[in-house]
């Protein structure tokens, strides 16, 4: 089978589409043909640090980035008994090991995947994976009703996902991207946008009950100045809480922690549910075929997209 492989970290031109045999799967495993492949910013991240590499490829290479599929089953393990070979499934793969996922054919666990609705096509299905499990991971059951939560990035991969979700479970959703995208953010369902290069959300926001930050750097460290008594600061982009923002978060009665997305057919199921019913709709930036996957990661890297980068097989 085609895979695109990485032997040294680096730039895009060192994904190298190479013939390999395809994988083996276990009992608990399912065989998936890849129809469509979501990309994320992790996977180039990974791709050009060597510390990255070798924490996904447990210090072995090449490695096989990448996590979110869509496809159809082809074979089952012996114990498997949620699917069968016709299946249209898709999900994120063994997050955070490695997902394997830049490949014609996949091994995925059992419980990691979940039936794609029949209406859902396999470019919509592999964009609503990693990044949509991350928004759903992070909010469900934080957001009471008429809860104010500022959403960053509402445009971006996990942002657009966030702010539907957010408004979903009942927040008054505000949201922080370029002018540009405003009509888009609030098109999601967002109630207030906040231009980031016209205007510090710190300065006109406060007593929010929860902020999501998927920007990092200063943008996490002014998040702390906007929650009030009993709000709540998740971030991505740190493996864990900063001292300092924990002590300026504690002076104000709030807290802050950060969060990695996980493989879970369960919640996978849920994302189904809300495409199923239109109360989750994934935006496409762009879409390159299998192998386009490095002129994909150069795109991608810009980082400017909106919405979700999608590669077809």
């Amino acid at each position: 089978m085609r895979a695109f492989l990485v032997h040294n970290a680096g730039g895009p031109e060192v994904l190298r589409e190479e013939i390999i045999d395809l994988p083996v799967i276990g009992d608990n495993d399912v065989l998936v043909e890849t129809k469509a492949i979501g990309l994320n910013p992790a996977d180039y991240k990974i791709r050009s640090e060597a510390e990255g590499l070798a924490m996904v490829g447990g210090g072995e290479t090449p490695v096989i980035l990448g996590w979110d599929i869509a496809g159809v089953v082809v074979d089952c393990g012996a114990n498997v008994s949620h699917f069968q070979k016709g299946d249209r499934v898709f999900g994120m793969v063994n997050f955070p090991g490695q997902g394997k996922a830049y490949a014609e054919y996949v091994s995925a666990p059992e419980g990691h995947l979940a039936k794609i609705p029949a209406k859902v096509n396999f470019v919509d299905a592999a964009a609503t994976t990693l990044a949509a499990l991350t928004a759903y991971q992070v909010l469900n059951g934080k957001i009471k009703e008429n809860d104010k939560v500022l959403i960053h990035a509402g445009s971006g991969g996990v942002g657009h996902f966030a702010v539907q979700m957010a408004k979903q479970f009942g927040g008054h959703v505000i949201s922080t991207s370029s002018g540009k995208n405003r009509d888009f953010v609030m098109s999601l369902g967002a109630d207030e946008h906040i231009d980031y290069r016209e205007q510090k959300f710190d300065d006109v926001l406060d007593d929010m009950d929860f902020v999501f930050d998927t920007v990092g750097g200063q943008t996490m460290e002014d998040s702390v100045n906007v929650l009030g008594q009993g709000g709540h600061l998740v971030t991505l982009l740190a493996f864990e809480a900063p001292k300092e923002l924990v002590a300026n978060a504690d002076k104000r009665g709030a807290t802050v922690s950060t969060a990695l997305v996980q493989s879970s057919g369960a919640d996978m199921e849920a994302l189904a549910d809300m495409l199923r019913d239109g109360t989750l709709k994934p935006t496409i930036a762009a879409t390159f075929d299998f192998e386009e996957l490095p002129t994909a990661h150069a795109e991608l890297e810009k980082g400017r997209t909106v919405g979700k980068v999608v590669v077809t097989l």
